[in-house]
Order: C-alpha cells, then structure tokens, then sequence
C-alpha cells in the first residue's frame, strides 16, 4: 500500500468501519427473519400467491403481512443509503480537507493532485460499492421468497426497484461523487453535506416519479365487455377506451358498470377496453435506465473533479 492510499486509509477507516458494523448488523438481522420466513412458507405452493389478484393460505398471508414492514424498511435504508454516503463521506473527502487546509501538505508530500485524488476516490468508492452491494443484496434475498405477492411488495416499489440491483450501487457511486464535487466547489463541510443530501434525494426523486415516462408500456386489449385478463404481477398505468380506428380514449368518459357501461360504450362506439401494464420483466429496463444515468452523473462528476484539481482550483 503506497502512501497516498495509506493515508486515504487512515482518513477513511471509520466511515469504512461504520459501514461494516451496519452491514453486520443488517446481515444478522435478515438472516434470522429470513430463516423464521423460510420456516413458514416451506412446503407451500406459492405460484397462486403472486399478482394482485393472488389467493395464499393464511399461514403464507400472515407470513407476508408480519415480514412487509421490515422488509420495507431496510428497502427504505437501501434507498437513502447513497445520499448518506454522499453526506458523510463524499462531501468531506476533499472539502474538510480544503478546509482545514491540510491538502497543501499532502500535495507538498511528493503526491500530485491526480494521485491523491485518485486513492481517496478509489478507496470511497470501491468501499461505497461493497457497502451498497451488500445492503441490496440482503434486501432482496429477504423479499424475494414472497416477492410480488398480495399486499406485499412488488418488483416496482422503490423499496425494491431502487433499492436492489445495479441501480442501487449506481446511485451511491453517484452520490459519492456527487458530494466529492460539491465538497471542492463549496469547500466547507456542513455546507457541502446539506447541498450533497439535497442533489442526492432531488435526483433519486425525480428518477423514481417519471421513470414510466422513458418506457412503453404494454397494451392489454379486451373487446368489448369481454372479462379483462388479471393483472398479475404488472404495474398498472391506467386503462382506456377503444374505437375502431384504434384511438385510445380517457377512462373518465365511461366511469360505470355492468348495463350502464355497456350502454355508455355503445353511445360512444367503444368496441373495448385498453389496460396499460408494465410487465413484471421491465424491472431490468428501469434497472438498466437508472444505472445508466447514476454513472452517467457520476462519470462526469467525477471528471469534473479531477479538471479542477488539475488546475488546483480550490486548493489553495
């Protein structure tokens, strides 16, 4: 270990350690609700348990409703994990030292400014990238023997959707490097960290509320009054009415049933109904999108950073 990863060590070792202790912790706690939820449902059937429209037996139900409260906890952790990550290490691991003004001796110490930025970073990030993994990786070992299952947790929750897989490690690299950037520009700690935790939770909302406006969703067409096909385990995005010209038109237009529903279709030439659906499947393309544009942020942060520490912007 040289000596600029040595020192990032040392300044690192008890954000890293924290962070060992909490996936410690999180690791007992999953492993005996897990054993006490395989213990339950061991033996069951659980195929006509998935979907909204699912029916268990009432051991499987009350297995569900007593583990989805934790469940959706630690997904809860999971999902803002990345902006206290970007909080407490990202935004000090250049700014506090700016501040304190102990970068100038660790640059005058034979170290370019790339090569110790490149050693905090690497050091946070692989650190960042285990932590996350981890946590993500506990969440859906827990959720997933009664995944999707009625009054339980779906695939697009954002407990699960941004809580588990590549999306979650993406988006606490992008919070890591995101707080580094803020933490140089700023160059004071507390501010930094508030900004941090404001761009952080800004982004993971804005992905998680228009995350359906990026993907088509299926269109499941019933004719006429034809029964319409269950949902299963897909995202509803709303339904709709159909002509014969194949112009979807508002569901407020018919809002009945039965009699008056066939009339009101009648009056307004419907010849059936439209459900629109993500499939359970598209988890991987929400997954794929989100990665894509956490590393995306994340490469340019990152970038960012390392042009203006060239240039010793803000060092001195």
């Amino acid at each position: 270990m040289n000596g600029t990863l040595r020192l990032a060590w040392r300044q690192q070792r008890l954000p890293a350690l924290a962070g060992l202790v909490l996936v410690a912790a999180c690791t007992v706690w999953v492993a005996l609700r897990h054993a006490e939820l395989a213990d339950i449902i061991d033996g069951y059937d659980l195929t006509a348990c998935k979907g909204w429209n699912g029916a268990c037996p009432v051991d499987v139900e009350v297995a569900v409703f007593d583990h989805t409260p934790g469940i959706r906890a630690l997904g809860t952790l999971a999902v803002l994990l990345p902006a206290a990550i970007g909080m407490f290490w990202g935004a000090p691991l250049i700014g506090r030292e700016i501040e304190r003004g102990t970068v100038k001796l660790a640059l005058t110490q034979g170290a370019g400014a790339r090569s110790w930025f490149a050693a905090r970073f690497g050091l946070a990030a692989l650190c960042a990238t285990v932590l996350s993994a981890a946590v993500a990786a506990l969440l859906a070992w827990w959720w997933e023997p009664i995944a999707n299952m009625k009054d339980g947790v779906y695939w697009f929750d954002p407990y699960i959707l941004s809580g588990t897989g590549p999306a979650a490690v993406a988006g606490a690299l992008f919070a890591l490097a995101a707080g580094t950037a803020i933490g140089l520009l700023v160059r004071r700690t507390l501010p930094a960290m508030g900004l941090t935790a404001v761009a952080v939770l800004a982004t993971t909302a804005f992905l998680t509320f228009f995350r359906r406006d990026w993907v088509t969703p299926v269109d499941r067409i019933t004719p006429g009054m034809t029964p319409k096909r269950l949902i299963g385990s897909g995202w509803s995005a709303g339904y709709r009415y159909l002509t014969p010209d194949g112009v979807q038109h508002p569901l407020e237009n018919c809002l009945f049933s039965g009699e008056e529903l066939r009339s009101c279709m009648a009056e307004h030439g419907y010849t059936g109904r439209v459900h629109k659906v993500y499939p359970s499947s598209d988890f991987w393309t929400f997954q794929a999108i989100d990665t894509a544009v956490y590393l995306g942020l994340a490469a340019a942060l990152v970038a960012l950073t390392a042009v203006l520490l060239h240039r010793r912007r803000g060092l001195v």
